[in-house]
Order: C-alpha cells, then structure tokens, then sequence
C-alpha cells in the first residue's frame, strides 16, 4: 500500500497539479529517493549526500557548478523547475551561503517535496510557484550568476520555454560572467537539438554542449545539457572532468558544434514546439 509521506523503505505517493508523484526509496543508498511525475522521472535526492547526483545529465550540470565560480565561493542561483530540489541541495552543499531561488509550477509537487523530503535548515533556497518565464519577468537584470532551466511538463519541455524571446528574457537576468544552463532531450535526427543550439547560438556569444557521443551521433533518445555565457566558458575544465566522469560525455564547441548546429535556425514563439516525446519506455518507471 503507497503512504502519503516515506518511510523506511515505503515509497509514497500524492496526486499533485499535474500528474500522480511518486517517491521510490533506493534499496541500495538509505536516505535516497527518486521522484516520479506519472512514471517519468523528475528528480533524485540522497538526504544523506545532496553531493551525489544519480542522473547523468545532473552530474554535468554539477561538473558546470563546480568550475561556475572559484571553489566554495558562494552563488546567486535561479533554478526554473524545481522537482526534488536536487541541484539547489547541491549547490548549498557545495558552495556554502549561496542564495537560491526556484521555481516550479506545479504547486502540489511544489509543497509534496517540502513536506517529506525537507531542505535543511538554514538553506537560502527559496521556492515559488509559478510558471517560469512569468517568472523571469520580475527577476532584476544582471543579479544571477547561474540560471538553470530544467523544466518539463511531462516528459517534454514545454514550446513557450525553447524560443529565442525566452532565451533573451532570461540573458537580460545574468551578471557578468554568469552562466545560462539549459538540459534539452531529444533523439534521432536530433532536429530539436540542433534549433535549440540555434537559438541559444543567436543569444549569447559563448556556447558549448555537454552530451554522451552516442546521442550527439544520433544512436539513442537523452538529455544534453547547454552552456552559454557572454564571457569565455570554462570548457578545458569541463572536457577534462567530463573525461574522468563515471559516464564519461563530450564538450562539443568551436567547428565541432558548428558542424552540429549547421542548417538549424532560431526558434521563435510564432513556431515553437515542446521537445518531443520520448520513445516508449524511454524514461519510465514502473
């Protein structure tokens, strides 16, 4: 039988705004938790070790907190979609008296997560609820150091989130030398993946990808994580740490995301899809 809030080894579950959520406990790590939308799976979360990051795609977009700014030194966080928290938790493991701010629509989700997996205290993470590029809106220009944008409505990111006007909203938020994060998922023939490049592309004038060689050589359906700033990227670092990772990836930039993004243009609001659905069984969780 599910309960409403975990236990020692139950999973729990609740309806919330946009689906049935669930939390499995991981039979191997005591406090670690996976959180599911309606069988997709939105967040993990070791209560014991916010450091371990269980998803592949979170591990590179905690690689690109890790070289953001100098070790330890703490950071302005915007963090739209808000699932488990998991990088928000990481961010204030890892880089003490950051000040965080997420957003997240689904508001049930929103205070499931607070209610049965807590941040602790003293964590400067605050939680809105509302859609993200509304959001964006009322953020001041320039007061961001790192803006991470892992929103999906289901299993797909929703269209009003993958346009060059959304991009813009959210660049105007950077300080200097901040970092715009993006996670987008797609497969074979990679077209959603090459406009998205485009469009970023069009934005800022530093970009590079983070992404295993099997998607980026059109083999399989996963997430690739984008980089951009207006300010040189950190990308030696990041080739090197991607390299060392447990589930190694490239760093696509220069000729070689040229390559990738050739033919592709900017998507604008008049035009602009959600990222396409997943193959069945992709993601999924029983």
């Amino acid at each position: 039988m599910t309960s409403d809030a975990p236990g020692e080894s139950l999973p729990a579950g609740r309806r919330v705004d946009f689906g049935q959520a669930r939390l499995l406990p991981d039979a191997d790590r005591r406090r670690a938790w996976l959180l599911t939308v309606d069988g997709a799976p939105q967040s993990y979360v070791d209560l014991d070790d916010p450091t371990h990051l269980e998803f592949e795609y979170v591990r590179r977009i905690g690689h690109v907190v890790d070289v953001a700014a100098p070790p330890g030194a703490p950071l302005r966080a915007l963090h739209l979609g808000g699932g488990a928290l998991t990088l928000p938790r990481y961010v204030a493991a890892t880089r003490p008296g950051s000040r965080q701010q997420v957003v997240e629509a689904d508001a049930a989700l929103a205070a499931f997560v607070a209610e049965v997996l807590p941040l602790p205290p003293g964590t400067d993470v605050t939680v809105r609820t509302e859609d993200a590029r509304q959001a964006l809106l009322a953020v001041p220009q320039r007061t961001v150091d790192l803006l991470v944008v892992d929103v999906f409505g289901g299993a797909r990111v929703p269209a009003h989130l993958t346009s060059v006007e959304f991009v813009r909203t959210a660049a105007r938020c950077l300080r200097p030398g901040g970092h715009y994060v993006a996670n987008v998922a797609d497969g074979p023939p990679l077209d959603f993946l090459r406009g998205q490049l485009a469009t970023v592309r069009a934005v800022f004038p530093q970009v590079c990808l983070l992404a295993e060689a099997s998607l980026l050589r059109g083999r399989r359906f996963g997430n690739a994580v984008l980089l951009a700033g207006n300010t040189e990227l950190p990308v030696a670092e990041l080739v090197r740490r991607l390299a060392s990772d447990p589930f190694p990836a490239r760093v696509e930039h220069g000729p070689r995301l040229d390559a990738l993004a050739a033919g592709a243009r900017p998507v604008e609001d008049a035009t602009a899809t959600g990222s396409p659905e997943p193959p069945r069984g992709a993601f999924q969780v029983g």
